[in-house]
């Protein structure tokens, strides 16, 4: 039961302004045809709309079975048009990019009924209203008949107690009003219905009962309403709309709007374009610097020496951090103009690493997966000789570093120390040993076999030639070749030139006085059965896609040739004499430690690398491989450390973080036009708003909820959003390819820009986010229309 009692207020309804509505008392049957007649509209509207709840209701009473409406908040008065009225109106006030059966459907979503359900009702409905027939269509495909019997059968859909018509048949001909006054008046066999006209025909036709208003008062009801006592069970249903729902209902609304939809997800992505396009130059700049750097960690490994360094304590604790910020750029300058004045020698030490056994055994046992190779540098003296033209002659061998070549001129300097002699020099390990098992040998994977064949056995040596195919003609001389007058020589020449390494005992011979000098029996040394028989058995080049190598021009051998001569020379006699001497037993020179252990390491007699250079995997293993040359000086004393130098480190410090700041830069200057796409969004929202405010008013009557129109608007800017990320990224992607080919023909670098994948997923949920921000201000602002101006609106 319905009961309006004592209206005494002014109300804007609609475009009409009541009048002071005095002495109204009127209440409704649960089950009857009220036709409301009013000649000035005023009193047909007052009740339409302060019982159907689409205003609001300031002062008098409104009871609902038994509960007064000013207990009401927002959401009841939601349920209650949602669940207890439905509404039929004037203008049909259907949503036109929704077809027939998904405005049926509205309410009942808003009621929360499952999808299977609300279809089956809904094809009930608008079959019950003799619209069986054009279920596929929407409502602009209809006459205006058969859009007032799609409204009927959307009141109907949730079974309403009552149902509300505004002059139902006002924009309907003679017998379209006739055949639907005949359905409402069977709609009202099983339920309320209150309908408000200006036609008294109708009325005295159709109606059970009518009430005449004439200036705002009652002034005749036909069948006056008789007070029954009955207890009122009053239960709304909470009303809700999910955001699939919001979803369907904008991708609808902006299936209709197909180019402005597209030019609005365009403008909108000119931002994400710009910073994508950054992001694939940036990773692929920095791929092409991983690339150049991995291919320099063989030029720079981490390197171990044994040299004497003058150092500080401070100098040990800072000298990372103090080459980060000079590689960098950010090392903090005083500013004054005094000079501070200190003691530099204090704290000052002289460190030597000492490579101990434990530490060299620490150090091959380092993970491999993290470490492709160990190199060492040791200073010891093979004793060449070799057979040419029927005549034993010594080999010297010593590389030339001012005229070493490789692809890069700084390589010249560990280029003078490839050294492999028979009276002086280093002995580098021209190739590292390779520490996993089944791993591509460093030869293999960085140099291009040119003749012959790769080393596989320890006394298998290689020449290395520079990118032009040179070699210095001193070293071709020192092989024994004929240099004079000869520009050139087969590769094939060279392959298969054997030496004699002479053991310590067959070259030296003791003098007289005690010292020894190298012996001239070069046929014995020859023939000795001590002798190391070694032999060339491939030229090698540095490959064309390795930046840098290793190895200088020259012979090539691997370490364990030189582990091999130092087991055979430790027990000489000259070794020996020298280990109890504190003179040079060639030279008679007199001797400090430091000099006797370098010596003794010469003649064979230490096998103590001199130096030791590990090899990461790459730049990303680099980092395990310090951590571990670190965990050794844990909680040793500053002497007993074992310092390195990581050459490879300030370089990819420092160009990693140049590409980074210019990234940052860059990024910073394209999001300014993503703030500009965020204003834009705002204001086409807000268009869109205008656009669908009678929608929104319809939503309204439906049941929707303040939260459930936002709800609608923010889907809308989701969906543009996602849309814009989506075709900014494309857009983005296809651009690669021109950027890609102009960089090619400028730079030869192949594939700079990438745009990689997970860039691409983190772009579309920024402008998903942005567009929804830029979007909720006017979808706040829709929330907070008045439902009857907005069912006004055209």
């Amino acid at each position: 039961m319905l009961e309006l009692k004592n209206i005494k207020k002014t109300y804007k309804i609609g475009d009409i302004e009541t009048k002071a509505l005095d002495d109204i008392s009127v209440a409704f049957r649960q089950k009857e045809f009220v036709a409301i007649l009013g000649t000035s509209g005023s009193g047909k509207t007052t009740c339409l709309n302060i019982i159907g709840g689409l205003d609001r209701y300031d002062s008098g009473e409104l009871i609902i079975k038994g509960k007064k409406t000013s207990d009401f908040k927002d959401k009841d008065w939601d349920a209650y048009r949602n669940n207890s009225v439905g509404f039929v109106f004037q203008s049909y006030n259907l949503i036109l990019h929704l077809s027939i059966v998904a405005n049926v459907e509205l309410g009942m979503t808003l009621s929360g009924v499952s999808a299977e359900k609300k279809h089956k009702r809904a094809i009930e409905v608008l079959e019950q209203v003799g619209l069986k027939e054009h279920l596929h269509k929407k409502p602009n495909q209809l006459s205006g008949g058969q859009m007032q019997r799609v409204a009927i059968a959307r009141a109907l859909a949730n079974d309403p107690e009552i149902l509300l018509c505004d002059e139902p048949t006002g924009a309907l001909d003679t017998t379209t009003s006739i055949q639907i006054m005949d359905l409402i008046k069977e709609v009202a066999n099983d339920r309320l219905v209150i309908m408000v006209t200006h036609n008294p025909d109708i009325a005295e036709r159709y109606a059970d009962r009518i009430i005449n208003f004439q200036d705002g008062k009652i002034i005749s009801d036909s069948n006056v309403y008789q007070e029954e006592t009955k207890d009122d069970q009053f239960d709304l249903k909470k009303t809700s709309m999910s955001f699939y729902t919001a979803l369907k209902l904008s991708f609808n609304n902006i299936r209709t709007k197909k180019g402005r939809t597209f030019l609005t997800a365009f403008a909108s992505s000119i931002g994400i374009i710009g910073i994508a396009v950054i992001l694939s130059l940036s990773t692929g700049f920095k791929t092409q610097i991983l690339k150049f750097q991995n291919d320099a960690l063989a030029e720079f490994p981490i390197m171990i020496t044994q040299s004497t360094t003058q150092m500080s304590t401070e100098d040990i604790k800072s000298m990372k951090e103090e080459m980060k910020n000079k590689m960098m750029g950010t090392v903090e300058y005083e500013s004054t103009d005094k000079v501070y004045l200190y003691d530099s020698t204090q704290n000052n030490f002289i460190h030597k690493n000492v490579f101990t056994d434990e530490y060299m055994k620490y150090l091959y046992d380092i993970d491999p997966a993290i470490c492709s190779s160990i190199g060492c540098t040791r200073i010891v003296s093979m004793n060449l000789v070799r057979k040419v033209d029927g005549n034993v002659v010594p080999v010297t061998l010593k590389a030339s570093g001012s005229e070493v070549n490789n692809n890069n001129s700084n390589n010249n300097n560990q280029g003078s120390n490839n050294t492999m002699t028979s009276t002086d020099g280093i002995g580098l390990t021209s190739y590292p040993e390779v520490l996993k098992q089944g791993e591509e040998p460093y030869l293999k994977k960085n140099y291009d076999l040119l003749e012959g064949a790769y080393p596989e056995s320890v006394s298998d040596l290689v020449l290395v030639i520079d990118t032009k195919n040179r070699a210095d003609y001193t070293i071709l001389k020192a092989l024994g070749f004929d240099t004079q007058n000869v520009d050139t020589i087969k590769l094939s020449d060279i392959i298969g030139t054997e030496f004699k390494i002479v053991t310590n005992n067959d070259f030296y011979v003791k003098t007289a006085f005690g010292s020894y000098l190298p012996g001239t029996d070069y046929n014995a040394m020859y023939n000795s059965s001590n002798s190391i028989t070694v032999k060339v058995t491939g030229v090698v080049r540095l490959k064309p896609d390795v930046s840098i190598g290793l190895l200088g021009t020259g012979i090539a051998y691997s370490d364990e040739l030189s582990k091999l001569v130092i087991n055979s020379a430790k027990d000489s006699e000259i070794v020996k004499s020298q280990e109890v001497s504190s003179k040079n037993v060639m030279t008679m020179e007199d001797l400090d430690a430091d000099k006797k252990s370098t010596f003794l390491s010469y003649l064979g007699g230490n096998a103590t690398p001199f130096m030791v250079m590990v090899f990461p995997n790459d730049f990303n293993d680099k980092d395990a491989v310090i951590a571990y040359l670190d965990a050794y000086n844990a909680d040793k004393d500053i002497k007993d450390q074992v310092v390195y130098t990581d050459l490879a480190s300030s370089m990819s410090n420092m160009t990693g973080g140049i590409m980074d700041g210019i990234t940052i830069v860059l990024v910073a200057f394209a999001a300014i036009s993503l703030v500009v796409s965020l204003i834009m969004i705002c204001i086409i929202t807000y268009t869109s708003v205008l656009e669908r405010t009678k929608e929104i008013g319809i939503l309204r009557a439906l049941g929707a909820r303040k939260k459930d129109i936002t709800r609608v608007f923010d889907a809308e800017t989701f969906i543009l959003g996602i849309f814009s990320g989506v075709l900014g990224v494309s857009i983005a992607w296809a651009l690669t390819f021109p950027i890609n080919a102009m960089l090619y023909k400028m730079t030869d670098l192949k594939n700079v820009a990438t745009l990689q994948i997970d860039h691409a997923i983190i772009l579309v949920l920024i402008s998903t986010l942005l567009t929804v921000l830029g979007g909720h201000i006017p979808a706040k602002m829709a929330s907070r229309k008045d439902a009857v101006e907005a069912l006004r609106s055209e």
